[in-house]
C-alpha cells in the first residue's frame, strides 16, 4: 500500500548533516517515497555531505550567489519550491531547523495547503535578535507546522509554551548525534590539509560565522585567541575559517601567520568530526556543535551572548562566554589549567540523545500517513 510522498527540504550543510539519517530513514520505508530538495543556500559547504550520506536530490535550485542577502534567498526559495510541490504534489514537507530556506520553505508549503513536519523544533532564546535571523525562522516555521520533532523535553516545553497541540510534539533527540556516531572513526588518518599541526598539543578548536558577531565582537574573540596560544605554549588553535568574506578577512588580517594558529579552508563534514574528536576544547558560536562536541566529551566555550539550547548550559557540557575577550580569557585559561573543572565539563551527561532519533522520526511520519490516507490497517 502506498503511503505517501515526503518531500524534504534544505539548503545549508547543517541542515543536510541533521536531515541525512532521517531520509536513509524513511527509505527504508517501502510504501513512502522520499523526494529530496536543496535549495544550495551554501552550495561548496552543502555537496560533499550529499555525497558522504550518498543522498542524490531529485531538485537543486542552486540559489547560492555571491553577496546574497536574506530578501534574495527568502525571495528564490518561495519561487523555486513552489512548482516542485506542484509538480511533486508530496503529502507532507519535511523541513529542518533555523535557516532562510527552512522558513522559507515552510511558507510555500502552507500556501499550497500541504502539512509541514519540522526537525529540531522548539529552540527557543525568546530574543528576536539573536541569533539573527534563526530565531524568528524558527519560530515562524513552529507556527506553520503540523509535526513537531523537538529534540528534548525542553524543547517540548518552549512549544507547549506557545500552545502547540500537545499531540503534535514528539522528543526524538537530536539527529546530528545520529549522523555524528555515524561518521567518527576511531582510527582515522587526518589528510594532507592538516600539515603542519602538533597533535601531540592540546587543541582548540574554533569556528565563528554568527552575523551578531561580526565587526568588533569578532575582533574581541580573535584577540583573546592569540593571548591564550601566548599563555599556554601547549596549545594550537585550529580554525576552519568560513566563506563569507567578512569572516575571512578579519581572521585572516589578526591570525594569519602567528605561530600555532592554524586557518583552514572550511572543512568537509567527515574530517571535521574527527577534528573534534581530536580536539581539547571548542570554542564557537555554531548551534550545532554545542550538541556535537559534548557528544565526545569536549567542553564547549559558546561564543555568544544567548543560546537556544539551555539543555547544555543545565547540564554542564557547555558554557556561555559571549564575544567578550575578558571572560573568554578566563573560562578558557580555568579548563586549560584546572583539570578538575575541565573533567567536570568533559564527564557530564550530553542531552541530546542516542543517535535514534532518526528513526523514530520516520515511524511517526509513517504513522501520520497512514492516518492521513484513512487506514488504520497497521
Amino acid at each position: 500500500m502506498r503511503l505517501g510522498k515526503v518531500l524534504v527540504v534544505f539548503g545549508t550543510r547543517p541542515e543536510a548533516i541533521k536531515m541525512a539519517p532521517v531520509i536513509n530513514e524513511l527509505r527504508k520505508v517501502k510504501d513512502i517515497e522520499t523526494v529530496v530538495a536543496v535549495t544550495a543556500q551554501h552550495r561548496e559547504m552543502l555537496d560533499q555531505v550529499l555525497d558522504l550520506f550518498d543522498i542524490k536530490p531529485d531538485h537543486d535550485l542552486n540559489l547560492m550567489k555571491k553577496e546574497q542577502d536574506l530578501f534574495s534567498i527568502t525571495e528564490g526559495v518561495l519561487e523555486g519550491i513552489r512548482p516542485i510541490i506542484e509538480e511533486e504534489k508530496p503529502d507532507l514537507v519535511l523541513v529542518h531547523g533555523d535557516t532562510t530556506t527552512t522558513f522559507a520553505a515552510a511558507l510555500a508549503a502552507f500556501y499550497c495547503k500541504i502539512p509541514v513536519g519540522h526537525v529540531e523544533a522548539g529552540l527557543r532564546t525568546r530574543n528576536k535578535y539573536s541569533p539573527f535571523p534563526e530565531e524568528m525562522n524558527r519560530s515562524l516555521t513552529g507556527k506553520l507546522a503540523e509535526l513537531h520533532f523537538a529534540p528534548t523535553d525542553t524543547s517540548r516545553e518552549n512549544l507547549l509554551a506557545e500552545a502547540t497541540a500537545m499531540f503534535k510534539i514528539w522528543v526524538t533527540g537530536n539527529t546530528v548525534i545520529d549522523a555524528l556516531l555515524q561518521t567518527v572513526k576511531p582510527d582515522y588518518q587526518f589528510g594532507p590539509e592538516f600539515a603542519g599541526i602538533d597533535f601531540s598539543k592540546r587543541l582548540l578548536l574554533v569556528t565563528t560565522h554568527r552575523r551578531e558577531n561580526w565587526g568588533n565582537p569578532m575582533r574581541e574573540i580573535y584577540r583573546a585567541l592569540i593571548d591564550l596560544t601566548d599563555r599556554f605554549p601547549d596549545t594550537e588553535v585550529i580554525f576552519p575559517v568560513h566563506k563569507n568574506p567578512i569572516v575571512r578577512d578579519t581572521a585572516f588580517e589578526m591570525l594569519g601567520n602567528r605561530q600555532r594558529i592554524h586557518l583552514l579552508e572550511p572543512l568537509d563534514y567527515e574530517p571535521f568530526t574527527q577534528l573534534i574528536n581530536a580536539s581539547y576544547l571548542v570554542l564557537t558560536d555554531s548551534g550545532g556543535m554545542q550538541e556535537e562536541a559534548p557528544s565526545l566529551g569536549k567542553p564547549v566555550l559558546v561564543l555568544r551572548d544567548t543560546t537556544e539550547r539551555p539543555e547544555a548550559l543545565q547540564a554542564g557540557t557547555v558554557k556561555l562566554v559571549g564575544a567578550v575577550y575578558q571572560k573568554i580569557m578566563d573560562e578558557a585559561s580555568l579548563l586549560l589549567s584546572d583539570s578538575s573543572e575541565y573533567e567536570k565539563m568533559a564527564r557530564a551527561i550530553n542531552p541530546y540523545g542516542d543517535g535514534k532519533a532518526a528513526r523514530r522520526i520516520a515511524k511517526v511520519i509513517t504513522d501520520f500517513l497512514y492516518v492521513r490516507i484513512g487506514t488504520t490497517n497497521f
